[in-house]
């Protein structure tokens, strides 16, 4: 899949993508589902939920470090919002994250991150929430690298 440019398939060449357009994506995750309904999974969580946010809304800087990898198939990133306690209701995470001087500090769970535990996986970015109200939640995400202790304890820190 990686070769045939499917992992990055809407995203500029600039980034190493493919240059195509969203409708090219889905009628590419659709074809091999027909297939391999795993395969198809791994396409689309890697291209929605794992390179998206960072494609979307992510400093160039951080967009021209990471996507170019990840557009070749060699490299997966995954998205951390399940939670023990919350499911997948983004709205009850209970994750926090802190900024302390130039470090974040992650508290929290999460759990069945898709493409999370596969060998080539390099990230996740992370749902937490950094304030709370008695009636708001304001959250953010936080690119978080394979390397950075966040994937094996809590708290964590992350530059």
């Amino acid at each position: 899949m990686g070769e045939l440019g499917l992992f990055g398939i809407y995203l500029p060449e600039q980034y190493g993508g493919a240059g195509m357009d969203y409708l090219a994506y889905i009628i590419a995750v659709e074809e091999i589902a027909r297939i391999d309904g795993s395969q198809a999974a791994t396409l689309a969580a890697h291209n929605s939920l794992g390179i998206g946010p960072i494609y979307n809304y992510g400093t160039e800087e951080q967009k021209m470090k990471y996507l170019p990898q990840l557009c070749t198939g060699n490299a997966l990133w995954s998205f951390g919002l399940t939670e023990p306690e919350a499911g997948s209701d983004s709205r009850a995470s209970k994750t926090t994250a802190r900024l302390n001087g130039d470090e974040w500090i992650i508290n929290g769970s999460k759990i069945f991150i898709t493409n999370g535990s596969v060998d080539i996986n390099v990230g996740t970015t992370v749902q937490a929430v950094t304030h709370e109200s008695e009636d708001r939640k304001e959250f953010t995400t936080i690119i978080v690298e394979k390397m950075q202790p966040a994937l094996a304890s809590r708290p964590c820190m992350v530059k």
